[in-house]
């Protein structure tokens, strides 16, 4: 019987992996983490483009009030300007803030500049900081290309499971399963790095980035106790959040509390927003079964298709 040398094989297999690999990688201006470049800056872009219209429609189409489509746009402009002191390229992407008309508690971020969120949040805010904590937060999201490691995880995953199955003559696809569905939302590190990205751009852009503690807490209240078990969630709970946001005030966005040059805007965002969005959708505004039903979910911001502010 021939023998089979196993470590050989591995070695030249990783060998050629690394070759492959590593010429892949670079390091995010962002974050600066190396990341492995699953998905090409045009691929995004494309992912986000050929995306948007499906999502829009799920969510019931975009508000009509031109002026209240206008303001998103105007405060989510005015962070991804701020991008820039990171990466100048990130201001070249073909950004759309798009309100959808939909009472469910949402927001999410597409690859490529795409970023979303319901009237059902906006509503819930009482200043402009709130809504500028959501958008960074998404933002965040896009900057960090997020999705990108995520599919660089889930192509990790299928290849490393591929090899063992190789060499041990096993068949793991269900393994390959429970991959697929790990990897269907954020993890931790990412919902808490865009949390930390969008406090940069807000404070950047003069916002007081107690912003974001406080829709943390809206988050909070509104979860009302359905958020579960942390150890079991795919997403840090808004109280871990609340407390990291915190901490983050106290140390290194501490220059900005109690500081009149970094704003919460409640009087701005009444009277450009608010107001008019109660105008719009005054309470007892009849839905369908169907939207009624998803508004008594609180669910998270997705960057790519589904769940992520939770």
């Amino acid at each position: 019987m021939p023998r089979v040398w196993l470590p050989s094989s591995l070695s030249t297999l990783f060998v050629l992996l690394a070759a492959l690999v590593l010429p892949a990688c670079s390091t995010n201006p962002t974050t600066g983490r190396s990341q492995f470049n699953a998905m090409s800056r045009e691929e995004e872009i494309a992912l986000g483009t050929q995306a948007k219209p499906e999502l829009i429609k799920e969510y019931g189409g975009e508000v009509a009030r031109a002026d209240l489509r206008a303001y998103i746009t105007e405060v989510g402009m005015r962070l991804v300007a701020t991008t820039a002191e990171d990466d100048p390229s990130l201001t070249s992407l073909p950004w759309e803030f798009t309100l959808l008309d939909s009472p469910v508690i949402n927001a999410f971020a597409l690859p490529g500049g795409k970023v979303f969120m319901s009237r059902g949040l906006a509503s819930k805010m009482t200043n402009e900081a709130q809504l500028a904590a959501v958008l960074g937060h998404e933002v965040g999201h896009v900057t960090a290309r997020h999705v990108n490691d995520r599919f660089a995880r889930q192509m990790g995953s299928q290849l490393g499971i591929g090899i063992v199955s190789i060499f041990l003559g096993a068949d793991l696809s269900g393994a390959q399963n429970l991959v697929g569905i790990a990897l269907m939302s954020y993890d931790r590190e990412q919902e808490l790095e865009s949390d930390a990205l969008g406090m940069r751009y807000m404070a950047r852009a003069g916002y007081n980035p107690l912003g974001t503690k406080q829709v943390m807490e809206i988050l909070a209240r509104e979860a009302g106790g359905r958020g579960g078990s942390e150890i079991m969630s795919t997403h840090p709970l808004p109280e871990s959040r609340v407390k990291r946001a915190q901490q983050l005030l106290e140390s290194e966005y501490s220059f900005t509390q109690g500081n009149p040059q970094y704003k919460l805007g409640e009087q701005e965002f009444q009277a450009r927003f608010l107001s008019k969005l109660a105008a719009a959708y005054p309470e007892g505004r009849p839905e369908n079964v169907r939207e009624q039903m998803l508004a008594t979910a609180v669910v998270g911001c997705v960057a790519g298709c589904q769940d992520c502010l939770r």
